[in-house]
């Protein structure tokens, strides 16, 4: 048999390769966990999100309309908002959770207010008109360097701390009990504060890195303290929050590793809006746990919806590089990077056009890759870009596009391309 024959052969009879064949994935060598444990999203967009001082505080309409999104993509709680503050606040968080139990939404309700019960008596009012039951998250700053500046001492958060807790647990509520700067404060402050809570009725405690101070490190130390704590009363009951912001760009990272470590449920905000540079942000954290096999076939395909309705009811404009909902997420203008996509698909193959250039699979979250025409360029991007819009790609037509590409300064608009096709 000739060299050519056995060629023929060996092609017609070796195997298609498999997804894992193509793509060797060194997230996966010796992982310590598998992949990450089951775990809770709590969403703080309309309550800590929208204490960003840039942005918009959404109208009632957009706030259902977000609630409805969250109960979609199977987010399982929300804090929407601290009913205590103002009438304006009483009335949208009255209107949201009669919302809820009008259109039988799965979403549970949460509020949020100081440890003074002036702020959960309002929670329990709306709890009771709207016929719903919400979790009190009643929030208390614990590190010494708060301390000192609110003059307080230990025996002051304790009095407050059980006040508060009682005044929700008296009422038939459920209570988080929320040290704010959790990462900052001293291990023998933290373990009285957290019985004292547990012994007057708390079934979860919020652990926050309310200034974006912890690393990954921090994140496990501090879930790990607080489990031995637990067990050492004698209590396996009680669930464990983590909230956390990015000042030190540490966000995502420092919630997977919540996770990793067994949290219970993990807190987030669409965009990462919030505070100074802003909390972890949900539509990452489901992105990633996603991709790592942890969601099952949990539905995901309306978090670019999601992203977008928060971006237009605070006013807060999502970044052109931002990941998954960006405008040039799946948007290349390189000529290598588009040959390869243009390959992979004329092979008829949309999960490795996907995949080829991209980390993010577009259509798993409902979008697209998409080639444009630019000085980095070749004729592959001009004659795919004419043909996807039914345009013939004859030569003279690609080689008069492709060399204005080549002169300009940037990627060509399409009104650009376009009026090259009618000239």
């Amino acid at each position: 048999m000739g060299c050519e024959a056995r060629y023929v052969l060996c092609m017609a009879t070796t195997p298609t390769p498999s997804q894992d064949d193509l793509i060797f994935d060194w997230n996966n060598v010796e992982r310590r966990y598998a992949p990450f444990g089951t775990v809770e999203f709590f969403d703080e967009t309309l309550r800590d999100g929208i204490q960003n001082p840039s942005v918009r505080d959404p109208s009632i309409e957009d706030k259902l309309r977000i609630l409805h999104l969250m109960n979609d993509l199977g987010i399982h709680a929300a804090d929407i908002g601290l009913p205590g503050s103002s009438k304006r606040a009483y009335d949208d968080v009255l209107r949201m959770c009669r919302e809820v139990v009008d259109q039988k939404l799965s979403l549970r309700i949460a509020c949020a207010g100081r440890t003074v019960p002036a702020d959960i008596l309002p929670m329990v009012e709306i709890s009771q008109k709207a016929g719903l039951p919400i979790e009190v998250y009643t929030f208390i700053g614990s590190s010494p360097i708060r301390v000192l500046a609110e003059d307080w001492d230990l025996k002051l958060l304790l009095q407050r701390s059980a006040g508060a807790i009682d005044a929700g647990v008296k009422n038939g509520l459920e209570v988080c009990y929320v040290t704010e700067d959790t990462i900052r404060s001293r291990p023998e402050v933290l373990s009285a504060l957290f019985k004292n809570a547990v012994d007057h009725g708390a079934k979860r405690l919020c652990l926050c890195d309310t200034v974006g101070h912890a690393t990954p490190d921090g994140v496990k130390n501090l879930l790990q303290f607080t489990r031995s704590v637990l067990a050492g009363m004698g209590v396996h009951d009680v669930k464990l929050d983590w909230h956390g912001h990015n000042d030190r760009g540490l966000g995502l990272v420092n919630a997977l590793f919540a996770v990793e470590y067994g949290a219970d449920r993990v807190h987030g905000t669409g965009l990462g809006i919030g505070e100074r540079v802003g909390n972890t942000a949900m539509e990452l954290l489901l992105l990633n746990l996603k991709l790592a096999g942890s969601l099952g076939e949990q539905d995901l395909s309306k978090l670019l919806e999601y992203c977008q309705t928060i971006s237009r009811a605070t006013d807060f404009a999502i970044p052109i590089n931002y990941p998954l909902v960006g405008s040039d997420a799946f948007r290349t203008s390189t000529g290598v990077h588009a040959a390869a996509i243009i390959k992979a698909e004329a092979k008829g193959d949309q999960w490795l056009a996907d995949r080829i250039y991209s980390g993010v699979p577009a259509g798993m979250f409902g979008r697209k890759q998409e080639i444009e025409i630019g000085p980095m360029s070749g004729i592959s991007n001009v004659s795919y870009w004419l043909r996807s819009r039914g345009i013939e790609a004859n030569t003279d037509l690609v080689q008069k596009i492709i060399a204005c590409a080549k002169g300009s300064d940037h990627v060509l608009r399409e009104d650009e391309v376009l009026a090259l096709v009618h000239a």
